[in-house]
């Protein structure tokens, strides 16, 4: 019999995405290129809003939490990624892989969280301008903030126990380039019930509250620009919300795609679903630093002033 109070001792191998092995190489050109644009765009967008004070709003403060969380959860995934793909099948510890697991699903729940506040941010000053400043104080944002990253702790960290408590007695192969929960609770011989339930209702359920709370605010933030006398005035209203609707759509539309795939897309190849999960882990992360520095013309001018400092004067 095996000993399973020691089964949770031993590395697991990740074997990157199975059937696109000979194409490993070749993927990681892309995958590489796009991971260099998160992570620069992300650090120069950080950057810009700590050193300029044009951009201290509680607006672009959410927006530097999304940008930090947004490069936690590719270096997160990404570095070992590219390992596989450049050396063959790796290996990774229990811890590291539960940590791995960790990082992975709280940046991808505190994304929602963030957005979630954005969404109030605008739904603030739209429809309530002239009171911004005073609901919106520094005190309240940090509050704000401590309040979404605590709750997206408090819904990931059972995952980690519920993955600790399993045996793995058989196999400790994952044809994946990560560790996420469900795919190694199903490597356990055990019952895995619960992990199931679990790590597919209590996040989902907490990123769909997400989504019908933005739902509720982008309503009543319309009901409110379309009662705005002027049509410049409406244009202007709304201009403030683009990038913000373009970083939800980004996020969202993918996210639920993968699940309903892996939900009901039985007859969907196994190696689809994991280069999608690998493409979610590194693209939104590149392209949200883009939408705020081309849709925001605050973002954009101090980027073209960094970037080209003589051209722009």
């Amino acid at each position: 019999m095996h000993n399973l109070s020691s089964s949770n001792t031993g590395d697991f191998t990740l074997l990157g995405i199975p059937g696109l092995e000979q194409y490993h190489v070749w993927i990681s050109i892309p995958f590489c290129f796009v991971y260099l644009v998160a992570t620069g765009g992300n650090s120069i967008l950080l950057y810009l809003i700590a050193v300029e004070r044009s951009l201290q709003a509680p607006m672009f403060f959410f927006l530097s939490m999304l940008a930090v969380t947004d490069l936690i959860l590719s270096t997160t995934c990404v570095p070992k990624t590219l390992t596989i793909f450049w050396r063959g099948p790796q290996n990774i510890s229990f811890p590291g892989c539960l940590t791995q697991l960790f990082f992975l699903h709280y940046s991808f729940v505190l994304d929602s969280a963030i957005l979630l506040a954005m969404a109030f941010d605008r739904y603030v000053a739209i429809c309530s301008p002239l009171r911004y400043t005073t609901i919106l104080t520094p005190g309240t944002t940090v509050k704000i903030v401590v309040g979404i990253s605590f709750r997206s702790f408090c819904v990931i960290v059972p995952c980690v126990f519920l993955a600790n408590r399993l045996p793995f007695c058989r196999t400790r192969i994952i044809p994946h380039t990560y560790c996420e929960h469900i795919g190694v609770a199903r490597l356990a011989c055990a019952d895995i019930s619960i992990n199931i339930w679990y790590g597919f209702c209590v996040p989902i359920m907490t990123v769909i509250s997400d989504v019908i709370l933005i739902a509720v605010s982008y309503t009543l933030i319309l009901c409110a620009v379309f009662r705005l006398p002027s049509r410049d005035a409406r244009h202007k209203a709304l201009g403030t919300c683009g990038s913000h609707v373009c970083v939800i759509l980004m996020f969202y539309i993918p996210a639920f795609f993968s699940i309903l795939a892996h939900r009901f897309g039985h007859n969907v190849p196994r190696t689809f679903h994991i280069l999608f999960a690998n493409l979610y882990v590194v693209i939104p992360p590149a392209l949200n630093p883009i939408v705020y520095g081309v849709k925001t013309k605050q973002i954009r001018d101090k980027v073209i002033l960094l970037l080209f400092p003589q051209g722009s004067q």
